[in-house]
């Protein structure tokens, strides 16, 4: 059996978003879209879009694009999701229990499928249905559960010694939410996702955008300026 088409992070993120793009039209009744429409979804050219497709060997017909059904299976076989993937989260804190309660993630394939929790006066609780356990219990629990991804959304401090935990427990992959840099074996891949991270990039264009419109304008329209009299000799 053909392995599963290797894909790079770049082109992986792309053929998330044309996966969301056929998912929608999908839901619209679209039976076909174009390699036009996809890159627009994704920021991508035309011919960029045709080659991602290609790697996972999937063609359009010229003059009407691809069959949307047929797109989607295949993008979701390359990625992984056509299984379901059960997960552990660890920290039933905002961030943890925002997850465990996102309902989205059920419908995509994804099931939280335990929750744990290092303090006494939560574990016992129940996080959107599911009873929180105590870290101790992390081993255990995920060959029982036969659970294949781990999800970090504790403090920067606990998160080394939780992915040390999911990883000896057998975890395949983790997504981590703390904003601290993990190292563990190669073989387990690890996706950060760092909010703070990412709003400050935002405000960094934000402020570069700012300062360039500002530039571009004529000196008496920029903010604090004085009028000039351009008759008035120096």
């Amino acid at each position: 059996m053909p392995g599963r088409a290797r894909v790079s992070r770049p082109a992986a993120e792309r053929l998330s978003l044309y996966l969301r793009e056929a998912e929608r039209l999908a839901a619209l009744g679209r039976v076909t879209v174009s390699s036009r429409q996809l890159g627009a979804s994704a920021g991508a050219a035309d011919a960029q879009v045709r080659k991602d497709l290609g790697i996972i060997g999937t063609s359009g017909q010229p003059g009407i694009g691809y069959d949307v059904a047929a797109l989607a299976a295949a993008i979701r076989a390359v990625i992984g999701v056509q299984e379901r993937w059960r997960a552990a989260l660890v920290g039933a804190g905002n961030i943890g229990r925002a997850l465990a309660a996102y309902r989205r993630l059920c419908e995509e394939g994804f099931e939280v499928a335990a929750v744990f929790d290092r303090a006494e006066s939560v574990v016992g609780r129940r996080v959107a249905g599911i009873e929180v356990l105590p870290i101790e219990a992390i081993a255990e629990t995920v060959r029982r559960e036969a659970i294949g991804i781990g999800i970090i959304a504790v403090p920067p401090e606990a998160a080394q010694e939780v992915a040390d935990l999911l990883v000896a427990a057998g975890v395949r992959g983790i997504l981590n939410f703390a904003p601290r840099r993990l190292q563990v074996t190669p073989r387990v891949p690890v996706v950060d996702v760092d909010f703070r991270s990412a709003l400050e990039r935002l405000v960094l264009a934000v402020s570069q955008r700012d300062e360039e419109s500002t530039a571009d304008r004529p000196l008496a329209a920029r903010p604090g300026a004085r009028g000039v009299d351009p008759r008035r000799k120096r």
